[in-house]
């Protein structure tokens, strides 16, 4: 009797996870201002790029490409949890568990910035060319990278929400918590520049471990935080 009730919740939080991800899904779809806002960011910064180096070295290439992706999340993705209303998360708690909730938008983030980190990718490759040696495995970095930098992001965005000072919290919990990401970050993907075709899993499994963490710690600080 354990077991069916157990499945009986599992199957309706799965449920509840994906109907809050279609309604974000949805909203994206129908306003579509931010998708366009952050392309016509990209696009211009790029341009502006090409115009003033035209082909940088690698590791010019590689510094400016993260740093552009730390932008770019933070503009697609902390939106998720600040453009909700207090009237909104009042309706919300009626409907669902908070921990559904922020896996959900967990989700969400976590497509979006993937497939924005896409866009960016062949961006860089139409204006800046492609100075890494292997596409497909820098493709596999570049999608790591956009999902972990999401997941922080979001955490991050799901304790602003609950401040009055969003943009203080955001800056100041934001440095220090993406620092050790943006690090592994740059040392994974150097390789795919320096001619060295050895690939070190440990920073790979580092940052598997810190994106693990930030989803454990999201479930388990969130519910104390939704209910302020």
């Amino acid at each position: 009797m354990s077991e069916l009730l157990r499945k009986v919740n599992i199957q309706q939080a799965m449920q509840a996870i994906w109907t809050l991800f279609k309604k974000d899904l949805l909203l994206e779809i129908r306003q579509q201002y931010s998708f366009y806002g952050i392309l016509l960011y990209a696009l211009s910064t790029l341009f502006v790029l090409y115009l003033s180096m035209d082909a940088p070295e690698p590791r010019v290439w590689n510094g400016l490409f993260w740093m552009i992706q730390l932008f770019i999340c933070t503009n697609a993705v902390a939106k998720g949890f600040l453009q909700e209303s207090r009237g909104r998360w009042l309706y919300y708690y009626t409907l669902a568990h908070p921990i559904t909730i922020v896996l959900a938008k967990l989700l969400f983030n976590t497509i979006l910035m993937g497939f924005m980190s896409l866009i960016s990718l062949i961006l860089f490759r139409l204006f800046l060319g492609a100075p890494f040696l292997d596409p497909i495995r820098f493709f596999g970095i570049v999608l790591l990278g956009g999902i972990s930098l999401s997941l922080v992001f979001s955490f991050l965005a799901a304790i602003a929400a609950k401040a009055q000072q969003n943009a203080a919290i955001l800056a100041i919990l934001g440095f220090p918590l993406i620092l050790p990401q943006l690090i592994l970050l740059q040392q994974i993907s150097t390789t795919q520049f320096s001619g060295n075709t050895d690939f070190d899993l440990i920073p790979v499994a580092l940052l598997i471990g810190l994106d693990a963490l930030v989803v454990i710690l999201s479930t388990i600080l969130f519910p104390f935080i939704w209910k302020e």
